[in-house]
């Protein structure tokens, strides 16, 4: 499953450069990162990043994407906003003010929180039917 990600705000291509660097160094998304351009503003040189394009499946990557996506979030000044959007256009928006300041239980817990939404959907062992996986459809870091 593909998630899309993309940042808001004046700085936004800048912010999700950096962002891809981030995640190009977490081992469990290495090759699973790929960006979206959008042509080139009249006046302006070459093309503008739109979206970075993460494949999610088994094996982690979504535990990596939530912690990796938090851990860059934490590094960011002012206000930043991400949102992530997943098949079905079901999406989850994270801001992040002041999440310097999160101490260790609260970051496992925004960790986990993030990538139980971020999960690919499963099967349920009740019916068979494929479903999507639990966890909120916004979170907001503190």
């Amino acid at each position: 499953m593909d998630v899309e990600v993309i940042t808001e705000g004046p700085d936004a291509s800048d912010e999700l450069r950096s962002l891809q660097a981030w995640l190009g160094d977490v081992q469990e998304l290495r090759g699973r990162v790929s960006d979206r351009e959008r042509p080139p503003e009249p006046g302006t040189l070459g093309p503008a990043l739109d979206a970075l394009l993460v494949t999610v499946g088994p094996g982690g990557a979504a535990t990596a994407l939530a912690a990796a996506v938090i851990a860059w979030l934490r590094t960011r000044r002012g206000e930043v906003r991400i949102k992530v959007t997943l098949p079905g256009r079901r999406s989850l928006e994270l801001t992040a003010k002041g999440v310097s300041g999160l101490d260790a239980e609260s970051l496992r817990r925004q960790v986990a929180d993030v990538a139980g939404t971020l999960a690919p959907e499963r099967t349920s062992p009740e019916n068979g039917e494929r479903e999507p996986a639990a966890g909120p459809e916004r979170r907001e870091l503190p």
